[in-house]
């Protein structure tokens, strides 16, 4: 019987879900689809201090908006803490463990002298082999791991390779606090194994943990899960992704108006790849993803090619469901309030839906969509901008008023008839179309630039176009 494949993501409360967390999340629910297996998600949130129920929530949030979902409920760490305490009993039951009387202060004094050697600072096993009646009272002691001094840790990396470190560099580490408490090495081991963790999927900056908790499995006589460590993300200077370059949250990139499906498109690009595809549904990412296709060096975040890519799921997706994330984007944007507001009264729901298909051809996010989209619902007289005020000359406003009566004897409102109209009235007066479109542009938006005139036409409709034609005339 073939193993189920169960993967998870298990990230800190912070406060957000960074991007580097959301590729890491996004790579492990690909791999559990693509295997017909499962991904579990792990709250690492015993740093009590860091963690609150906010910040959980905009993990969930963050990974929601995504559309990555997981198997089950969320797993707190820190409500497991009694179950990683029972595990350390059992090490030092099977002599995989010990108890450590050191001081902070000797300790430090050990890690001193080591550095004075010129030797790695760390833990010199003083307590390893010696009896417990040896220990001096009043002395909260530390429980450690007896690790091998001989040997080596081999990981069979998916991604990184044959990865071997030599077992002397690797100390005791510890296991339990001098107040009780699990040390996070320790915690996600019981973890990922009570969870039945098949395969951890994480940043390559865990590397240096992998060992020591491999260490930790073969002390509890586990199987150790296999691990893939992917490659970190780089800004566009090299440098690893930050503050200073951007946007680092998943959640500021809906604010900044990008789709998830592109989110989600850009992301599995960086760092795996299929091919020259650049452009894959859901599916076909479900269906060709493997880490064999990881690479191993830093993927570099290009802030345009995302925009780019944006553009086109904008263009391509439907428009029922565009408008779906333009709310949900507007739920989340300075200002949004407002147009949310105009959007859920009267039909403006349907004008917005039929301004729609012109609105995104010329949009590459949802921010740029919402600022073409403002002729939508600005309260007449229209207030117009530099350029609109330039082209609205005394002849503009003469044309105007012709096109008042062409466009009101128009016996159907809809694109083609409205556009033969205005052809012919440019062709009769021996007008440039754009002489034409120009200020009946302006006087429409009250911008100097805008979606496509006729679909503007149709989305305001017929009262409405007149009545601000007519504004600019009287």
């Amino acid at each position: 019987m073939t193993q189920e494949i169960v993967t998870r993501f298990a990230p800190s409360p912070t406060g957000f879900l960074h991007i580097g967390g959301a590729r890491t999340a996004l790579f492990n629910w690909l791999f559990a689809k693509h295997s017909s297996g499962k991904m579990l998600l792990r709250i690492e949130d015993t740093d009590r201090a860091r963690s609150s129920k906010e910040a959980v929530d905009a993990l969930i949030d963050g990974l929601s908006w995504l559309g990555l979902d997981w198997e089950g409920d969320p797993i707190s760490q820190f409500s497991r803490v009694e179950r990683h305490k029972e595990a350390v009993e059992q090490m030092l039951a099977d002599g995989a463990a010990y108890k450590c009387y050191c001081t902070p202060e000797e300790v430090e004094a050990m890690r001193e002298k080591a550095r004075a050697e010129g030797r790695p600072p760390r833990y010199d096993g003083t307590w390893r082999d010696r009896d417990a009646s040896e220990a001096p009272s009043g002395v909260d002691p530390v429980v450690r791991l007896r690790a091998p001094q001989e040997g080596e840790t081999v990981i069979e990396d998916l991604v990184q390779g044959r990865v071997v470190i030599p077992n002397k560099d690797l100390d005791d580490l510890v296991l339990l606090r001098s107040d009780g408490t699990p040390t996070y090495m320790l915690a996600v081991v019981v973890d990922d194994h009570d969870m039945g963790v098949t395969h951890i999927i994480r940043g390559v900056d865990h590397l240096t943990n992998a060992a020591r908790q491999t260490l930790i499995f073969k002390g509890l006589g586990w199987n150790v899960p296999q691990m893939a460590h992917i490659p970190l993300i780089h800004g566009p200077d090299g440098a690893k992704l930050s503050k200073r370059h951007g946007a680092t949250g998943a959640e500021a990139y809906r604010a900044l108006g990008y789709l998830p499906q592109a989110m989600r498109n850009y992301l599995a690009r960086l760092g795996w790849s299929h091919g020259d595809e650049e452009i894959m549904s859901l599916q076909d990412m479900i269906d060709w993803f493997g880490l064999d296709a990881v690479g191993q060096s830093p993927a570099r975040f290009d802030f345009k090619k995302l925009e780019n890519l944006n553009g086109h799921y904008m263009r391509s997706t439907e428009d029922a469901e565009l408008l779906s994330h333009w709310k949900i984007y507007l739920q989340h944007a300075e200002d949004g309030s407002k147009v949310l507001s105009w959007l859920s009264q009267g039909n403006n729901g349907q004008t917005a839906l039929k301004a729609l298909p012109g609105l995104k051809e010329r949009a590459k996010t949802l921010v740029e969509l919402t600022e073409s989209a403002s002729y939508l619902w600005r309260e007449r007289p229209l207030d117009t901008d530099e350029k609109a005020e330039k082209i609205l000359t005394d002849d503009a406003r003469k044309i105007l008023g012709d096109l008042y009566g062409v466009l009101e004897a128009a016996p159907q409102w809809e694109a083609e008839p409205l556009e033969v109209a205005v052809k012919a009235y440019a062709e009769q007066k021996d007008l440039k179309l754009g002489k034409v479109a120009q200020p009946l542009r302006a006087a429409l938006t009250g911008r100097g630039t805008s979606p496509g005139i006729y679909d503007v036409l149709i989305a305001l409709g017929r009262e409405e176009s007149l009545g601000r034609i007519r504004d600019q005339v009287s």
